[in-house]
């Protein structure tokens, strides 16, 4: 053995955060997964490959109930990363850990520092921020932009998806997903210029290509929430 006293290295630890979605059972679980399996089918290969976390707080589950559960999700190929709303102790051994402390996307913004500045200023009002995409939105693509509109001057493609925490406006044909107001915002709109959508969606409520009316098809169209529904109309 070498005399030779090595250094000891340091080791380095980092964080890092990810977006996960967020799955909420509902009791009966037998209806729920019914009405997963319809999205699934209309939306194939939509949780491929994305974290996702399940939110166990409105149900009541044994430990036996909720290794069930999770087995039921990951015959569809959906991989679990964690969960929450549940007490640990009474989880069984080799399931995803309860996770705590996540927030919603809307809650991702910078903290401002306890300290006062220097020269405090009155703060200037927040301009409305937007993202204009030059180009069309190409299958497999993913546009993900949460501080506001997003605005498409080609087509979003079947097999893309746009996401933004304000409204979507294409201006070409939309065949594949939009998701507007996904921080919350139920005033978003959808707006485009030839609807072929294989999903849309406004704060949590969509509309698969499967529940649109064919008369639609096609047009220029708008998609907003009225009450607890999403709603679509012609534009033309």
């Amino acid at each position: 053995m070498s005399g030779v006293a090595r250094a000891q290295r340091t080791m380095r630890f980092r964080g890092r955060s990810y977006m996960a979605f967020v799955l909420t059972p509902e009791p009966p679980i037998i209806d729920w997964l019914a009405e997963l399996d319809e999205w699934i089918k209309s939306s194939a290969g939509y949780f491929v490959g994305r974290p996702v976390v399940v939110n166990l707080s409105g149900l009541t589950l044994s430990g036996a109930g909720i290794a069930h559960l999770l087995s039921e999700l990951t015959a569809r190929d959906i991989r679990i990363m964690g969960l929450e709303g549940t007490d640990p102790a009474a989880l069984p051994s080799g399931l995803p850990p309860v996770l705590k402390g996540g927030r919603a996307v809307s809650n991702l913004e910078p903290v401002a520092p306890a300290a006062p500045k220097p020269e405090p200023a009155a703060p200037a009002p927040k301009e409305p921020t937007s993202l204009v995409l030059e180009e069309s939105v190409r299958s497999g693509q993913l546009v993900y932009f949460p501080e506001g509109d997003v605005t498409v001057l080609g087509s979003i493609s079947s097999g893309a998806e746009v996401m933004a925490g304000g409204s979507i406006h294409v201006y070409g044909a939309l065949r594949g997903r939009a998701l507007a107001g996904t921080n919350g915002n139920a005033r978003a709109r959808i707006f485009c210029s030839r609807i072929e959508a294989e999903l849309l969606a406004i704060d949590g409520y969509y509309r698969t290509a499967d529940e649109l009316d064919p008369m639609l098809r096609g047009r220029r169209a708008q998609a907003w929430l009225e009450g607890d529904g999403l709603k679509i109309a012609a534009l033309d």
